[in-house]
């Protein structure tokens, strides 16, 4: 059957997205780290799934004085039945970057460790089994806590932050031509809207979608407040950015990027909707937002599609055949899960 008309499709997504049944859920193998990692690098190559790095407090949980630490691993998975292997080591401990799976292997961008944050951009890649780590150009300013995705061979990324200590978040677009590396990273015209870190970024066709994350402010000592947004916009670059409907609640630090389903929607998974800041006794912190958005690219419109049985934030999504994989992460404030949670979809491929 061909549908002639965009209302008739649009009412399709939207009747196909609203049975909450759609997803079906499996668990695999746990990641080496018992306690398991915020924010990896990770992605395919090959065929091969690669996490790298990320950050837990392997010794005692904040509230009680723990640290933070970074961590620089490589871990391999070949298949969804198998296990894990440790290939090697990141250039740095680092985490908090953006990553994205490439032709030629998964890139990495920015990121952070206990010190400072970095403009450093780099590849990794598996030749006869073994991990190669290659150099491409460098941000133009150091970058962590934000968002990308890539369209065709041009890689995006979008806001963050400049420093551990900033209190103002990056109001900036950059872009990078994997295939005209010497031209290096662009600065393109930013979203009508203000800076933001930790926010969920989705690719769909054509089109680049950021969606939600906090801004920063200076409080009388000095100190980070964040400001919890609902907004959302759209690029394309033959038009620009446009602002879409706001979701009907903040995701902050959501599992990123979005899981599409079909050609014309994504998905929001859980994320940090600011209702439980300072929750105390902060040991008892019952986790962050199950429910699961979706938004229609050609109604604008943004629906309820049920729950994830494993809500997560600061957590990659790696898209591995037919399967959106959720990887580690935190399950709540301090506390670290390794899990690896996958789904996909009956209805859309």
């Amino acid at each position: 059957m061909i549908f002639e008309s965009v209302g008739l499709v649009s009412w399709l997504v939207v009747s196909l997205l609203a049975q909450e049944a759609d997803f079906e859920w499996k668990k695999l193998v746990d990641l080496p780290d018992p306690i398991g990692v915020a924010s990896p690098f990770a992605g395919t190559v090959g065929g091969t799934l690669l996490v790298a790095g990320g950050a837990n407090f392997p010794n005692q949980t904040p509230w009680v004085g723990g640290k933070k630490q970074w961590h620089d691993h490589v871990w391999a998975l070949d298949t969804l039945e198998s296990t894990w292997r440790d290939i090697g080591k990141l250039p740095g401990k680092l985490a908090y970057g953006v990553s994205i799976s490439a032709d030629d292997g998964l890139v990495c961008i920015g990121g952070s460790d206990q010190d400072r944050h970095y403009h450093q951009v780099f590849l990794l890649q598996l030749r006869n089994g073994l991990l190669v780590t290659k150099f491409l150009p460098s941000l133009p300013h150091a970058i962590a806590n934000a968002c990308g995705g890539s369209i065709g061979k041009t890689i995006y990324v979008a806001g963050g932050t400049e420093s551990p200590n900033a209190t103002a978040t990056l109001n900036t677009f950059l872009s990078l031509d994997l295939e005209n590396l010497s031209r290096g990273w662009t600065e393109l015209p930013t979203w009508p809207g203000p800076g933001r870190m930790l926010s969920v970024s989705a690719v769909v066709e054509d089109s680049f979608f950021l969606v939600s994350g906090t801004d920063l402010s200076s409080d009388e000592n000095g100190k980070p407040v964040r400001r919890y947004l609902s907004d959302a916009y759209r690029f394309r670059s033959q038009s620009g950015w446009e602002r879409i409907a706001d979701i009907a609640r903040p995701c902050v630090a959501c599992p990123s990027p979005a899981p599409t389903l079909g050609a014309a929607s994504f998905i929001i998974l859980g994320g940090d909707d600011g209702s439980k800041v300072g929750f105390q006794p902060v040991e008892e912190h019952p986790g962050f937002v199950k429910s699961i958005q979706g938004f229609d690219t050609l109604q604008n419109k943004w629906l309820q599609l049920g729950y994830t049985p494993a809500p997560r934030v600061t957590a990659p999504v790696v898209k591995w055949d037919d399967r959106w994989l959720i990887i580690s992460g935190e399950e709540r404030p301090g506390v670290r899960s390794p899990q690896v949670w996958s789904f996909k979809s009956t209805l859309w491929k």
